[in-house]
């Protein structure tokens, strides 16, 4: 019993490894920052084509609601194809000169990593994967901001 105690005790005793985003290699994260402006910038200027690139196929975008009438933790859920059909209609369409915009690389793991976008008008948290040589986005969770 004390060995088994004396080796938990031991292994409590050592640090977890730290993470540092300055560790991220410069050319990953600028990849990472090229998709997630691929993403903004896309809907910003109003290119579908733009935005589609930067989304896996099965995209699961999602945004919190709550409780609603007919869902406990619902959820605002929206498509590749949607997001794309709303790019094409220029829902966020925004003159250049009005842009504040942001793309911040949180942390990376192999081919995964997460990701911060933020305009004046919403705050994504992205999960990217590296497909190949691409980082594309693969699960969007966001906040809309108050009007």
């Amino acid at each position: 019993m004390s060995l088994v105690f004396a080796a938990a005790t031991a292994t409590a005793a050592v640090p977890p490894a730290t993470y540092s985003p300055a560790a991220i290699e410069p050319s990953t994260r600028a990849a990472l920052e090229a998709t997630c402006f691929d993403y903004v910038d896309g809907q910003l200027e109003g290119d579908p084509a733009r935005v589609a690139r930067s989304l896996h196929p099965d995209l699961a975008k999602r945004r919190v609601l709550g409780d609603t009438p007919d869902e406990r933790l619902g959820l605002r859920r929206m498509s590749k194809e949607e997001l794309v059909e709303l790019t094409r209609q220029g829902a966020l369409k925004t003159p250049k000169n009005q842009w504040n915009r942001s793309c911040t690389v949180l942390d990376v793991a192999g081919n995964a990593a997460v990701v911060r976008a933020e305009t004046p008008w919403f705050v994504d948290f992205f999960h990217m994967g590296k497909f190949g040589d691409r980082w594309i986005i693969v699960n969007a969770l966001w906040y809309q901001k108050p009007r």
